[in-house]
């Protein structure tokens, strides 16, 4: 393939949420001849010089839909146009794409349906997401082609086993997140240090942490995405209670780590394939009969099952594995 196209919101290296976005950049340009990147807004930095740049960020909707239609012309002819997780760029797409001929992709991992999302199930020639499961509608056009971790960015850490088990939670301040439970659990448990950090972007989750405030529990600021390891690197587990369906990116990041994780979703059924380290959503009991498991085990077992999870990370969720998923797909 020489000439991709990649319509992103962000591509920044400094972004706690959209910074994972740069290292599958990376990925797909080492791949192809030529990356024209069309982007809400971002810098060149940390990509490679084979990827061309250009931003369509606007305060106002339709300044910034009439840019991203004359950048998008502009970068035409290509041999594929890849959407990552936006809809909406499918859909501003395809009236420009589709009649050349030209494979359009949507990438989505959510468990959110919507009518836009519908409508660009319809109008992409494929679909791809982490899991045919992490795609929230029935589709055959759905490529299974895991998460796309950068494992690099993610040494294993050599770890002891702490009287008092340090548990990290990561992630939006969201009702999606089913912190509660969490919270619920930790006090249960008794014998676990919580550890919270993550970010409130919209209304509805600035609400939620003004609620969750009131757990007694210290709730964190997101923490760049450069200071991840050095979290890891001092837990003994992640927990993610993630609403069932798109699996959470965190967890992928955690066991690429090498860190042990106790998560709901049954999305992970194969990341844990024949490790008990799967609880039952919004099920305290659950989640503390599985912290309990894990703060008995010895600094080596625990040390086999964070290296057993690296290795299914890099063989079915690295960054080159999904950028290879995504030429397959536009192909």
């Amino acid at each position: 393939m020489r000439r991709l196209i990649f319509i992103t919101q962000s591509v920044d290296v400094g972004d706690p949420i959209l910074a994972a976005t740069v290292p599958k950049i990376r990925a797909l340009a080492a791949r192809v001849e030529e990356v024209v990147v069309l982007a809400q807004s971002g810098t060149s930095d940390g990509v490679p010089a084979n990827v061309e740049l250009h931003t369509f960020g606007s305060s106002f909707r339709v300044a910034r839909g009439a840019r991203f239609e004359r950048l998008l012309a502009g970068a035409l002819p290509a041999d594929a146009v890849v959407a990552h997780m936006v809809p909406l760029y499918v859909v501003l797409s395809a009236p420009l794409v589709r009649p050349r001929g030209i494979p359009l992709v949507l990438w989505f991992t959510h468990w959110r349906r919507s009518a836009l999302l519908r409508l660009a199930e319809r109008l992409a020639t494929a679909v791809a997401s982490v899991d045919r499961r992490s795609f929230p509608l029935e589709s055959a056009k759905v490529h299974a082609i895991g998460h796309g971790i950068d494992v690099r960015e993610f040494p294993c850490a050599a770890r002891t086993a702490n009287e008092r088990l340090h548990a990290l939670v990561l992630g939006r301040y969201s009702p999606a997140k089913g912190l509660p439970t969490i919270f619920a659990a930790a006090r249960e448990a008794g014998n676990v240090e919580l550890e919270l950090h993550g970010i409130a972007l919209s209304e509805l989750e600035r609400s939620h942490k003004r609620e969750l405030e009131r757990s007694g529990f210290e709730l964190g600021d997101a923490v760049p995405r450069a200071q991840l390891p050095e979290l890891f690197a001092r837990a003994d587990v992640l927990v993610n209670n993630m609403k069932a369906g798109a699996p959470d990116k965190v967890v992928y990041e955690a066991a690429a780590s090498c860190l042990p994780v106790l998560a709901s979703n049954p999305v992970f059924d194969e990341l844990f394939s024949g490790l008990p380290l799967s609880f039952d959503r919004d099920d305290p009991e659950s989640l503390v009969d599985r912290l309990h498991w894990l703060a008995g085990r010895s600094a080596e077992e625990r040390t086999l099952i964070g290296r057993t999870l690296r290795q299914r990370v890099e063989e079915r969720h690295s960054v080159e594995t999904w950028a290879d998923g995504i030429i397959r797909a536009a192909t």
